[in-house]
């Protein structure tokens, strides 16, 4: 699982943790963690790139060795819920999916 944000919204939990946010780390993110197998096809889509094909892990380890191929395959999304609760924020692109759509197309 993957998390993404915008750059908008990011800029906005920036200000909000800096003038009203307490010490410590917040999740910025949307709301809408993405498998690889779900968010590459769909970046491919945006920006007009046929569809990606699929390898099995051991073919993709030979290219992107085990660190790459473990980032893609076992990542896990991140939650928001802190920086919503603390900061009285929530990110104005909801999900991945809008963002590439309306900004990569």
């Amino acid at each position: 699982m993957w998390s993404f944000i915008h750059v908008d919204d990011a800029a906005r939990a920036t200000v909000a943790a800096l003038t009203q946010g307490g010490s410590g780390a917040y999740n910025i993110v949307d709301d809408d963690p993405a498998r690889v197998s779900d968010w590459i096809p769909a970046l491919a889509a945006a920006v007009g790139a046929p569809r990606p094909f699929r390898l099995p892990a051991f073919i993709a380890r030979l290219a992107a060795g085990s660190y790459g191929v473990t980032t893609m395959t076992e990542a896990q999304g991140a939650t928001n819920e802190l920086a919503k609760q603390e900061l009285g924020w929530s990110p104005q692109h909801a999900s991945w999916r809008e963002g590439f759509r309306t900004a990569l197309s």
